[in-house]
């Protein structure tokens, strides 16, 4: 079996320190892994900052298993784990279907970032996790377990942490292919943007708000509407002004790797995610936060950071503001509610953003706010307790599916778990 070294994360600040990282070439392979190591962990496109990863005995890369087939009658799709999103997109929309939504980066594993919660933008999208309707895993027994629609274990299995055994197959709800028109506006004003929050949020299909949090203003606010909405957008947005050119998040990075903008119409897949497939994305060197609060608080929490925007900004490349509709998923940060997100992109000095990271989560702890469970932060186990009300039964359900706790790793142990203690 192919064998190579894990290496590090896509940012380059996180080393991996499992014993190898094998590649199997079929689901047979990944059960004969599991049962003859003690401690396993899959490993995906590494796009997390932290550890959630890692394992003190191998890894498993699933990149080979890439599959895809479309059930045009289900309207479902079935992959394998090795998938990634810009590979799906290209293949979906080709046969007439899309998913209803996506995230920044089209280059990560479907997998990874259902496993992990991650999401795109919009008061109507649901995180990416959302759309799985079929998970089929390998568990720490070394069996097969298939969990489908209807299963009661599976809101309780999609956003799983890695926890609950290696990830073979997903199969996802699809609809039929849609057209997306990307506008950027530049300089709202804070003022404007705290007064008409709930309207600039939900102006259309996906919205994305950028700040560097040097003055109080939104530098960018990142429109993407389909194409069949009725309402066109003004020339003037809540007193920001159309870009004439596209541009990119990132001051003074070339807007070449960003999708097209300008109100230019074209698929789905290359409009929703703000980079292109083709391309390096976004930074690369970086490190990245992000806390979930309550849509209902959005505009507390948005003035409580602004408050100390002194101190976040010199660590600051860019800072990104979306809305995420309420799930069923248990470990989703947006469980049973609707959410607003506030992401961080930290130049990469891992002790000074980790020295601040608590100031943040201070500014935030009135409204429960709850992290991205692939990035950086310091929120005590005690308080992921009050915010994730499923743990519990999140940890029986992983206890039943690795009762050697093979997929058990630091992260999960001294974040996760410590906080039902």
């Amino acid at each position: 079996m192919e064998q190579t070294a894990p290496g590090k994360n896509w940012a380059g600040n996180y080393s991996y320190q499992g014993r190898g990282l094998y590649l199997p070439r079929d689901v047979s392979e990944i059960q004969h892994l599991v049962m003859s190591n003690e401690k396993v962990k899959a490993l995906g496109s590494r796009h997390c900052f932290n550890d959630i990863a890692d394992s003190s005995g191998i890894l498993i890369s699933t990149e080979h298993l890439d599959g895809i087939e479309i059930d045009a009658n289900a309207m479902a799709v079935s992959i394998g784990s090795g998938v990634r999103y810009g590979q799906l997109g290209i293949a979906l929309d080709a046969a007439g279907f899309a998913l209803p939504n996506l995230a920044s980066l089209p280059h990560i594993s479907v997998a990874g970032a259902c496993a992990t919660a991650t999401h795109g933008s919009g008061v109507g999208n649901r995180i990416l996790a959302a759309s799985v309707i079929g998970l089929e895993f390998v568990s720490g027994t070394g069996d097969i377990v298939r969990l489908d629609r209807g299963s009661p274990d599976l809101t309780g299995a999609v956003v799983s942490l890695g926890a609950l055994g290696v990830v073979t197959e997903l199969e996802l709800a699809i609809e039929p292919r849609f057209e997306v028109g990307q506008t950027v506006f530049l300089g709202l004003d804070l003022s404007s943007l705290a007064e008409n929050f709930d309207e600039i949020i939900s102006a259309a299909y996906s919205v994305s708000l950028f700040t560097y949090w040097q003055e109080r203003q939104i530098d960018q606010v990142w429109i993407k509407r389909r194409s069949d909405a009725a309402a066109s957008l003004p020339n003037e947005f809540f007193g920001a002004v159309p870009a004439v050119e596209n541009v990119h998040p990132l001051r003074g990075s070339s807007a070449e790797n960003c999708n097209e903008q300008l109100g230019i119409e074209g698929p789905w897949h290359e409009r929703l995610p703000h980079f292109r497939l083709g391309f390096t994305p976004s930074g690369g060197e970086e490190l990245q936060s992000e806390y979930f609060v309550s849509r209902r608080n959005a505009v507390e929490a948005l003035l409580a950071l602004d408050r100390i925007r002194e101190r976040i900004a010199p660590l600051l490349l860019v800072s990104e503001i979306r809305s995420i509709a309420a799930d069923d998923l248990w470990m989703s940060p947006c469980f049973e509610t609707d959410c607003v997100a506030f992401h961080f992109t930290w130049k990469q000095d891992v002790r000074a953003v980790t020295h601040l990271l608590p100031a943040i989560e201070n500014e935030l702890a009135p409204f429960q706010a709850k992290p991205h469970w692939g990035k950086l932060f310091t929120t005590p186990p005690a308080d992921l307790r009050k915010s994730f009300p499923m743990l519990a039964d999140f940890g029986a359900l992983v206890r039943r599916h690795d009762p050697q706790g093979k997929f058990l790793n630091r992260f999960l142990e001294t974040t996760v778990f410590a906080a039902q203690s």
